[in-house]
């Protein structure tokens, strides 16, 4: 396993709002004897969970040869290969010797659908699911809203930083998404406007690439354009990577724009823009301008 590889399940394994909501989750999923199918497994942690909370047999899917292997032999040391089996291969065309009860499936990016957990989640629960089967999570949602930083990230480059002016930055500064993973909370500019929302099992898109208009609601100096996703997991269970958490292994999408003052009643035109075949929410563009208030 490279050390990229072995960090990410790091940052994962150490998120333990994250670990703490799928047990909950999983909790409310999973009955007596039911059956399980974990779509990218990893290293077995929800198909563990499943397992304690009472399934009969857990059937990990796990893309990644050398990360199955690994599973593999933690199901072995952990005295599991009758309960879990691993299987590597695309989820999307496995078949198993039985349909799962219950579909668990923790893909979720930094804006939530850019490793085509929609697109997955559905075909899995299309070819493995019995009628009416649970899936955790249940839905996916994902949106943009205009901030002004709080004296970190790309709001540093400004007229007024530490007492001196780096604004001249921004002109140097190609157009580029990047993760962000705030310090301080910044303020929000706008509300939060959806760009997807997906039913997990039932819808297969993910984002939708029509333009979106992000209303100013309070003034400040718009530094960015943030994407965040919010997953309902269960009944009352949710996971959201803003506001974030101590110990959040996901960061926001920034798309940073020239620092412009704004006030309330301004709009801002967005639109994503998704190259094919792309599944590194770092590559999404966002096509955006400002149109202002009418003066009264």
């Amino acid at each position: 396993m490279d050390t990229r590889s072995l960090v990410m399940h790091q940052a994962m394994l150490a998120d333990r709002t994250r670990l703490r909501a799928y047990d909950d989750a999983l909790a409310w999923a999973v009955r007596p004897g039911d059956v399980v199918v974990d779509v990218g497994a990893g290293l077995l942690v929800l198909g563990m969970m499943a397992l304690r909370h009472g399934a009969s047999h857990v059937y990990a899917i796990e893309g990644d040869p050398v990360t199955a292997a690994v599973a593999a032999r933690i199901a072995d040391d952990n005295g599991l290969s009758g309960k879990l089996t691993v299987i590597q291969g695309d989820a999307r065309t496995v078949d198993l010797p039985r349909r799962a009860d219950v579909l668990v499936a923790e893909l979720m990016g930094n804006i939530g659908p850019e490793e085509e957990m929609p697109e997955i989640v559905a075909a899995v629960a299309r070819r493995a699911l019995v009628p009416g089967g649970r899936v955790v999570p249940q839905r996916l949602t994902t949106t943009l809203t205009a901030i002004e930083f709080d004296d970190e990230g790309w709001g540093v480059w400004g007229g007024d930083a530490l007492g001196y002016r780096l604004d001249v930055v921004q002109q140097y500064a190609e157009p580029a998404a990047h993760l962000h993973f705030f310090q301080r909370p910044p303020t929000r500019l706008s509300a939060a406007v959806p760009i997807g929302d997906s039913v997990l099992g039932a819808t297969e898109h993910g984002v939708s690439t029509a333009p979106r208009t992000l209303r100013i609601t309070r003034p400040g100096t718009l530094h960015a354009v943030m994407g965040s996703f919010t997953a309902d997991l269960a009944p009352g269970v949710s996971l959201s990577n803003f506001p974030s958490y101590l110990g959040c292994n996901w960061g926001v999408w920034i798309w940073p724009v020239r620092h412009t003052p704004v006030v309330e009643g301004d709009a801002i035109r967005a639109r994503v823009v998704l190259p094919e075949g792309v599944r590194v929410a770092t590559d999404w563009r966002l096509e955006c301008g400002i149109s202002r208030r009418e003066p009264s």
